[in-house]
């Protein structure tokens, strides 16, 4: 399996707290293509920034995906989502746009995002979003033992 030479993983870690880029995410060969299965990335501690208050949103990131030929290298991952630690956005936009530039990078046969925001104001934003359709005969697991503070 031949993969780019430049890739993160094993090198020296640069972060960029407020400019995320889908520049950011790398790609690497699935090691099964041949077999549809469910990847499951988990970000308990997501975080960005209000774009009008400026105070900081927290959230728990889900992302499921069957993959095509790539998989998302996770520490490539990691650096992306942490590029939105003072990132201007609302949660729905932060949400969506990570499901839309992990589609761009790796062109999955299926996807979902599920980002649970954490309340402010005492309401908290869950935001769902699901690309393609799921394969058949791929087991995907439920979120309903998922639950966190103030809910």
């Amino acid at each position: 399996m031949k993969q780019k030479s430049k890739l993160l993983l094993g090198k020296k870690t640069t972060y960029n707290y407020n400019n995320p880029s889908p520049k950011t995410l790398q790609a690497v060969d699935n090691p099964h293509q041949n077999t549809d299965y469910n990847i499951r990335l988990t970000c308990p501690e997501f975080t960005s920034i209000c774009p009008i208050t400026s105070q900081p949103d927290f959230a728990h990131i889900i992302i499921d995906y069957v993959p095509n030929n790539k998989i998302i290298e996770s520490k490539s991952l990691k650096l992306y989502l942490f590029s939105y630690r003072n990132h201007g956005a609302f949660h729905e936009n932060c949400t969506i746009q990570i499901a839309k530039d992990i589609i761009s990078t790796i062109k999955p046969k299926w996807l979902r995002i599920c980002g649970y925001w954490f309340p402010r104001g005492g309401i908290p934003i869950d935001i769902f979003y699901q690309h393609g359709d799921l394969p058949k005969n791929v087991w995907i697991a439920e979120h309903n033992n998922y639950s966190y503070r103030a809910r």
